[in-house]
């Protein structure tokens, strides 16, 4: 049961061809991810939180307070305690930092020398205290973002939606900034929900994690739940692994236009999930006991430190994943046609 405290809003509304269907639910002190790929609707459901986007039906609350419901007209942007951090920052290009993070306070009436006192604090809280009196044109991408954020939190909002908060750094600076932000979201009393197409983001930062694809929510969990139960080809890209759906019968799964032999046991629609490194490549047809070998062809490879990930296709086509040796000695590099062999009990079967 969600606390009172926490959120809870049902989502529906249509942009463009895009029709968004989506039921969040997160506790007070709690921070979700909202995963998926560009064009999923994860921007336009962070606008309707924040009343930037009206609704078509559905229900939103957040600390006790309904911000929409079917019954009464939704609150209007600023009469909603939640605070937005967009992707380009939007901080005000003729105020300095303190006064960007003060402009939150005095819109709601706190007096200038109030606000400034608060916000200076709130910088000093981010090591940002030196660039105060800066003006965001002076500013590195990590240290706008960072007040950016002090602007957010300095209101005590019930919400804190994050929009792809680190897309707009250099992957130098955003490590250093996705450390700061997971020390924020730690000690934030609200409810954060931030918006990511970035596998590490999400892991890093949220306590749990919401798949979002075509409109709707297709898994949600932990990181450790969805990576060892994906349920649809994003999200089996996402954690690594190779991802079939079909029907078994008699320990055979159909699909994929193809045929596997699997070691669980039952019948009906599954999912099937093997990892790259359970699948291994021959250059000739292979002796030994594994029951699931086929011909492919060895397509792109992608290199690391000491292994290869190597796109093969054929009657089922996935990746494996092999040691450097392995790539030279069976000269991959050159693509060509190689064997798949998979055994039986690699595969993880569950039902769709």
């Amino acid at each position: 049961m969600i606390p009172v405290e926490g959120l809870a809003a049902h989502v529906v509304l249509r942009r463009g061809d895009l029709q968004v269907n989506v039921e969040l639910r997160a506790a007070r002190g709690e921070t979700v991810a909202l995963l998926g790929p560009n064009g999923a609707g994860k921007t336009t459901v962070v606008h309707a939180l924040a009343g930037l986007l009206p609704m078509e039906h559905g229900a939103v609350s957040c600390g006790g307070m309904d911000f929409a419901s079917p019954a009464g007209k939704p609150l209007p942007p600023d009469r909603r305690p939640v605070a937005v951090v967009f992707q380009d920052y939007l901080l005000f290009p003729h105020l300095t930092a303190c006064d960007n993070v003060a402009f939150g306070l005095r819109s709601r009436g706190v007096d200038a020398a109030t606000a400034r006192r608060t916000a200076l604090a709130a910088l000093t809280r981010l090591d940002l205290a030196a660039v105060a009196g800066m003006r965001p044109a002076q500013l590195s991408g990590g240290q706008a973002q960072r007040v950016a954020l002090a602007r957010a939190l300095v209101t005590s909002p019930r919400l804190l939606l994050l929009d792809e908060p680190l897309g707009a750094l250099d992957v130098r600076a955003r490590s250093a900034a996705r450390s700061h932000l997971r020390g924020l979201l730690t000690g934030f009393e609200g409810v954060a929900l931030v918006v990511t197409h970035d596998p590490v983001d999400a892991m890093t930062l949220a306590d749990r994690v919401m798949v979002m694809e075509e409109g709707r929510v297709v898994q949600s969990g932990t990181t450790a739940e969805i990576a060892a139960r994906p349920r649809s080809r994003y999200v089996a890209d996402f954690v690594g692994v190779n991802l079939f759906r079909g029907r078994v019968r008699d320990g055979v799964l159909e699909a994929g236009g193809g045929r596997l032999q699997v070691a669980t046991p039952g019948e009906g629609e599954v999912f099937a999930v093997v990892h790259p490194r359970a699948v291994v490549l021959h250059r000739r047809p292979p002796d030994g006991s594994a029951r699931n070998v086929w011909a492919v062809r060895v397509g792109d490879i992608e290199m690391t430190a000491d292994r290869g990930r190597v796109q093969v296709s054929g009657e089922l086509s996935l990746v494996a994943e092999v040691t450097r040796a392995a790539v030279e000695d069976l000269r991959l590099m050159d693509g060509g046609d190689a064997w798949a062999e998979v055994k039986a009990t690699a595969f993880d079967v569950y039902p769709a």
